[in-house]
C-alpha cells in the first residue's frame, strides 16, 4: 500500500469534488464542503494537511485509501 500524499486543503478539497463535494462556506481557515448525500467535511485550508489527518477525512467521506487514491491520481 503506497503512502498518502501530504496535500494542501485547497488540493484535497479539488479531489473530494470529483465525488460530489462542493464549497459551501468557510469558518475561519476551514472550509465547509457539503456531499448532496448530507454528508460534510470540515477541511483546514492549510499549505500542508498531515496524513493523520487526510486518512481521518477519507474516512469521514466514506471513502478507502485505494479509492481515494485513485481519485488523487485522475
Amino acid at each position: 500500500m503506497s503512502r498518502l500524499p501530504v496535500l494542501s486543503g485547497d488540493e484535497f478539497a479539488k479531489v473530494m469534488a470529483q465525488i460530489g463535494y462542493v464549497w459551501d462556506h468557510t469558518e475561519g481557515s476551514h472550509m465547509i464542503l457539503l456531499h448532496p448525500e448530507g454528508r460534510r467535511l470540515s477541511v483546514p485550508r492549510h499549505r500542508e494537511l498531515g496524513r493523520g489527518l487526510i486518512r481521518s477525512l477519507i474516512h469521514d467521506a466514506g471513502l478507502t485509501r485505494e479509492q481515494f487514491m485513485r481519485l488523487y491520481r485522475q
